[in-house]
C-alpha cells in the first residue's frame, strides 16, 4: 500500500499517510559543548520518572522519550519491524545543504505531528521531552529552562538556554545519510518533513549528537546499551515511512541490538 509521495505504508505499524531531521554535521542542531549533566547509571536507559514511552508504543513519536526494548516479545517485534527496511548502497553526499531541508527549525512543514501550531520544531521537543518546563516570560513555547533525561547516554541533564548547545535535536535518521541514501531526489516538501518530523527527532546530550555526525547504526550507537533496540526501532520506523532503505550494514546492526 503506498501513501503521498509513494513512501510504504506497513499495516499495524501506525504509520502516517502523510509522511513528515541531523544537521550541522549531520548530527548535530548546534555546538558541539557538553555541559553538567548526572549519569543515571541505574535506570536502564529509562527515564527516572518513568514518562519515557517505548517506540513501539510510540508509532508517531508524539510520546516523549526512548524507553529500551526489554521484554523477548518486543524484541520479536522489533526485528520483525526491522526485517522489513529495505536497503541499498549509500550514494555520495555531493550536493547536500542543511537548507535543502528547509530552515531549522520551521513550523510550516505540513503533514507532520504538531506542525503549525505556533511554535517551532525545536522548542514543541523541548516542551515534549523535558520536565520541570520555564518558558520565556509572556511565552508558553520558548523553554529557557528543563531538566532532561538524555536517552542515549543515561545523564539527567539540567538544561539553561545561556547553554543552549548542552542540549541538542537529534535526527535519528541524520538529513545528510538520507541525501545519501534517497532523499536527494525527493521534493522539498518531503525533506522538509523528514526534517521536522517528531518522529525523527529526540533532544540529546549535545557532545554525544555532535559524535553521531552523519552515521548510520553500523558505524555509531547510543552509549547506552539498554536503549540500542529501541534506537535501532526508532530508526526503522523513520525509513519505513519514508520509504528510505538503510545500507544493508546498518540492517544488521540494527537486527543485532534486538536479538534475544
Amino acid at each position: 500500500m503506498q501513501g503521498r509521495f509513494g513512501q510504504v505504508l506497513i499495516p499495524g505499524l501506525a504509520v502516517l499517510a502523510l509522511v513528515s531531521g541531523c544537521s550541522a554535521g549531520d548530527g548535530a542542531d548546534g555546538g558541539g559543548r557538553e555541559g553538567g549533566g548526572r549519569a543515571d547509571g541505574g535506570h536502564g536507559g529509562a527515564a527516572p520518572d518513568g514518562r519515557a514511552v517505548s517506540p513501539l508504543k510510540n508509532p508517531d513519536g508524539t510520546k516523549p522519550g526512548l524507553a529500551p526494548v526489554t521484554t523477548d516479545a518486543d524484541k520479536a517485534a522489533a526485528r520483525r519491524l526491522i526485517d522489513q527496511v529495505l536497503t541499498k548502497g549509500r550514494g555520495p553526499r555531493t550536493g547536500y545543504e542543511r537548507d535543502k531541508f528547509g530552515y531549522a527549525w520551521m513550523d510550516t512543514a505540513d503533514g507532520v505531528p504538531l506542525a503549525r501550531n505556533g511554535c517551532d520544531t525545536r522548542n514543541d521537543l523541548l516542551k515534549r521531552d523535558g520536565r520541570r518546563l520555564r518558558f520565556r516570560s509572556g511565552s508558553d513555547c520558548v523553554v529557557v529552562s528543563m531538566t532532561l533525561h538524555d536517552p542515549y547516554t543515561g545523564k539527567t541533564i539540567e538544561w539553561r538556554k545561556q547553554r543552549a548547545a548542552q542540549v541538542q535535536i537529534d535526527h535519528v535518521v541524520p538529513l545528510s545519510y538520507s541525501w545519501q541514501m534517497g532523499s536527494s531526489r525527493w521534493p522539498e516538501s518531503k525533506r522538509e518533513q523528514l526534517a521536522n518530523d517528531v518522529l525523527n527527532l529526540i533532544p540529546v546530550e549535545g557532545r554525544a549528537n555532535s559524535a553521531k555526525r552523519d552515521s548510520g547504526p553500523a558505524s555509531w550507537l547510543p552509549p547506552s546499551k539498554p536503549v540500542r533496540c529501541a534506537y535501532a526501532v526508532r530508526f526503522a520506523q523513520v525509513s519505513l515511512k519514508y520509504a528510505l532503505p538503510v545500507t544493508t550494514a546498518d540492517k544488521a546492526m540494527m537486527a543485532k541490538q534486538c536479538d534475544g
